[in-house]
């Protein structure tokens, strides 16, 4: 991947009639499926441009018992694709054994 891009930007840039909308890429799959984390809801972050297909995945994960958060524009998925990266690289750190999830406090 090019430096400064995402690839999610790049699945766009390849794909330009797409609705791409990045999310759920920082919720490991068996978090995913207990649908929490240290009895929280797990929080979702969505990245894209498309405001019908963000508001599809929003509702879906809301329908799902996910807090959606909006994450802005696709470009934004450089970030979140560093944040779960960083998230992957702490696992053995924490012995969480996968179990994690970042959560916004508010």
């Amino acid at each position: 991947m090019a430096p400064g891009t995402s690839a999610a930007e790049q699945i766009a840039a390849a794909a330009p009639a797409a609705r791409v909308v990045k999310a759920l890429n920082t919720t490991f799959a068996g978090t995913l499926i207990a649908g929490q984390a240290g009895g929280a809801p797990l929080d979702v972050f969505i990245a894209g441009d498309h405001a019908t297909a963000k508001q599809a995945v929003t509702d879906l994960a809301t329908s799902g018992g996910l807090c959606p958060i909006d994450a802005g524009p696709l470009k934004r998925t450089r970030e979140l694709e560093g944040f779960q990266l960083l998230h992957m690289t702490l696992q053995q750190t924490l012995g969480t054994n996968w179990s994690s999830a970042i959560k916004i406090l508010i």
